[in-house]
């Protein structure tokens, strides 16, 4: 379920918030929204070997899709990219251009043809349809036709259009393109000299005007080396997987940056705020701002207050620039005159902003003295805060924008504390603190609620959720009562067939007719009563055919199955008693009476088979069966189970032969005399040993012994 989803650069904060709950409805587990030039340019970067290691490589990608147009410029270098800007027309795409050719044709046919489209709805879309398919045409030829049969009104119609007229049609869409292209350059403060390459991407691309208006604004030919349909998959797949525990990706950093500026605003009270009641505004996260990030501002307030996150410029949005509020306090009793509240802004890696947390800090005296040390230590802890969830690239960035917002927020009663030890003003503070050894700092969390202006409640996510289950339920008994109903279907159809082909000879003519009516009868019930039944309903119908089909379809399979069990069984009887009769040296240890066992064993199976198969022989093929292919199958397996361990008793093993020991030769041919005289003896006084086994048998039993006897044979005979 873990994923990441591609989406827009130009998507709002409601905007990606629906997607996240989309998602958690659906059952996915977002890893990350990522903007789809980024996807882009991850999958452009990431394989590529040749990236400099210094000098920065820029590199606009132009993705210009079926309803909108998005411009990244990004900076690569050896193991990362850096997401320099982004710009973007959300209404401008390949479908301003079947617009265009639609609005041409329809002016066309009604002077012409004295019909008019606009009025029918079957016919617009035909005609859009037409367009669209005349556009791709043009794209590779200089001209293109249009004909459609029976339009409107019974009237066909035809049409012509050059590329040269589309692209005179086309020309107040064409106008719109370089807004994009100059204000990416403007904010990635890059001159067109410094762009590298034009990578294009999306299926507008192809249209050959676009391509020569990016030819002459940049100065240089755009490339198509990237699959221009599936290049946003294939990089939020790539982003997806270096976010995974479980793959392993080449090392590739991603420094994206944020599109829009945005501020939080609060109404000052009284002695709280040094402007009275007035509004204030302060900027937080800028334009091209790193995502992630944190930011920690400082307020001072006492009692409960709101602050509102928002858009800073909604100029190129279109939505209304509140973005949500939170309400921090209520404040616990309050001891210091004037303390401080931090609290934290987290821009997260989906690119969505919300405050975070609400911390209270007070200075309180205490008895025992504190040291300065640990003191100075604690405090640079707290102003450390801030930049835990900031990216490691973005620090120095977000240091600065932080420092430039203390200086205005100061004015206006609030403090934009940034985390690191270099800002002078936190650095001031924290001496203050040292200075006064019996002061502490005390810290208390604030409650922070949340409101969201359009956004769904997590209550109303949850019943979403839980409604999505029940209807994927829903689907699920829906498409097993389907299968069932098809295998109801199936069977009837199926049997009729069979009856009266391969099964014919095994079912008798009453048991036939009436099972043909039966199945006859399921047909028409399926068709009508059994249209829209449940599951259980259409499980037990096709019990019902079963009951009666089964008994046949098993008389078939016996009678196919039977000579081949039964050439199995009568190898293996014929197997058995020619080896139990078998004169092979390789037999010669078996017993007689083992032997002698073996082939009353292979005449009682033998005589079980002639018997049953007589049996089988007199009755039709549409009776039961008395010889049955499982019976056989045990019968072999009984017999195999019995005659195995006797045939394939192992020969006895041979004596060890005692010239191997390390002996002259011609005390070792004492020796063995001696040994094999007294082997005799010890071989004699085995317990339960067979007279009439060989000495060869008894060698194991008596190895010991026979190593005592030998070492005294050899000491007499010296």
């Amino acid at each position: 379920v873990d994923c990441c989803i591609g989406i827009p650069v130009y998507f709002t904060d409601l905007q990606r918030r629906a997607v996240l709950d989309a998602a958690t409805i659906a059952g996915l587990h977002p890893l990350r929204l990522i903007h789809e030039t980024t996807a882009t340019a991850l999958a452009y970067g990431i394989y590529k070997t040749d990236l400099p290691e210094n000098d920065q490589l820029n590199v606009a990608f132009v993705d210009i899709g079926h309803a909108s147009m998005q411009v990244c410029i990004a900076g690569f270098k050896k193991g990362q990219l850096t997401i320099l800007a982004h710009s973007f027309d959300r209404s401008l795409g390949g479908r301003d251009f079947d617009e265009v050719l639609f609005q041409h044709f329809a002016a066309k046919f009604k002077e012409e043809y004295k019909i008019d489209v606009l009025q029918n709805a079957r016919a617009s879309i035909r005609l859009r349809t037409a367009c669209e398919k005349l556009k791709k045409i043009l794209s590779a030829n200089p001209e293109a036709p249009l004909n459609i049969e029976c339009l409107m009104d019974e009237k066909d119609v035809r049409g012509f259009i050059k590329r040269e007229e589309f692209e005179q049609i086309s020309a107040p869409i064409l106008q719109r393109v370089k807004r994009p292209l100059e204000k990416a350059l403007a904010d990635a403060g890059l001159a067109v000299e410094n762009v590298h390459m034009v990578e294009v991407v999306g299926s507008a691309s192809r249209v050959p005007a676009m391509l020569k208006i990016l030819t002459e604004f940049f100065g240089k030919e755009p490339r198509r080396t990237m699959n221009a349909s599936e290049c946003v998959a294939r990089g939020c797949a790539l982003e997806c997987a270096i976010l995974s525990p479980t793959f392993k990706v080449r090392e590739f950093q991603v420094n994206e940056s944020f599109p829009f500026p945005v501020s939080l605003s609060w109404k000052g009270s009284g002695p709280d705020s040094q402007a009275g009641g007035a509004e204030q505004q302060q900027l937080v996260f800028p334009k091209g701002n790193p995502i992630p990030s944190i930011k920690a501002v400082t307020f001072h307030k006492s009692s409960t207050f709101t602050v509102d996150v928002q858009y800073s410029d909604v100029s190129d949005l279109q939505a209304p620039p509140k973005i949500s509020t939170y309400t921090i306090g209520p404040f616990p009793t309050i001891r210091s005159e004037r303390p401080k509240l931090k609290v934290k802004v987290r821009l997260n890696l989906h690119g969505i902003v919300s405050v975070e947390s609400a911390t209270l800090l007070e200075e309180e005296e205490v008895e025992v003295p504190v040291s300065k040390e640990p003191e100075k230590d604690n405090s640079k802890m707290e102003t450390d805060e801030a930049p835990g969830g900031t990216a490691a690239p973005s620090a120095n960035e977000t240091d600065v924008n932080m420092q430039d917002a203390k200086g205005t927020a100061d004015a206006a009663g609030a403090d934009n504390g940034v985390a690191k030890s270099g800002d002078k003003p936190v650095k001031m503070e924290t001496d203050t603190k040292v200075e006064a050894p019996k002061k502490k700092v005390k810290k208390t969390n604030v409650p922070v609620a949340e409101l969201v202006y359009g956004a769904m409640l997590p209550a109303d996510v949850q019943k979403a959720v839980e409604k999505e289950f029940e209807m994927a339920l829903q689907d699920r008994v829906m498409e097993e009562t389907k299968d069932k109903k098809n295998a109801v279907e199936a069977y009837v159809y199926d049997m009729r067939n069979k009856l009266s082909d391969k099964y014919h000879d095994f079912v008798a003519a009453p048991e036939k007719e009436e099972l043909t009516a039966k199945l006859q009868e399921t047909e028409d019930w399926l068709y009508e009563d059994g249209e829209d039944e449940t599951k259980g309903v259409y499980v037990a119908k096709l019990e019902e055919l079963k009951k009666q089909g089964d008994p046949i379809e098993e008389r078939y399979k016996e009678y196919m199955e039977r000579g081949t069990v039964i050439d199995q069984l009568a190898y293996c009887i014929n197997s058995y008693r020619e080896a139990a009769m078998s004169n092979d040296p390789k037999f010669d240890h078996i017993e007689l009476a083992e032997k002698q066992k073996v082939l009353n064993e292979c005449v009682e199976a033998e005589a079980w088979l002639r018997e049953k198969k007589q049996q089988q022989d007199q009755l039709p093929k549409y009776a039961t069966p008395v010889l049955l292919s499982a019976d056989v199958r045990k019968k072999a397996e009984a017999l195999d189970r019995f005659c195995r361990p006797i045939m394939t008793k192992p020969k006895p093993t041979k004596p060890a032969s005692p010239e191997t020991r390390a002996n002259p030769p011609p005390q070792g041919e004492g020796q063995s005399q001696g040994a094999d005289a007294n082997a005799s003896p010890n071989h004699n006084n085995v317990p339960g040993e067979n007279a009439t086994a060989g000495s060869g048998e008894a060698a194991p039993a008596s190895a010991e012994p026979m190593e005592t006897d030998k070492s005294q044979t050899a000491s007499t005979t010296a």
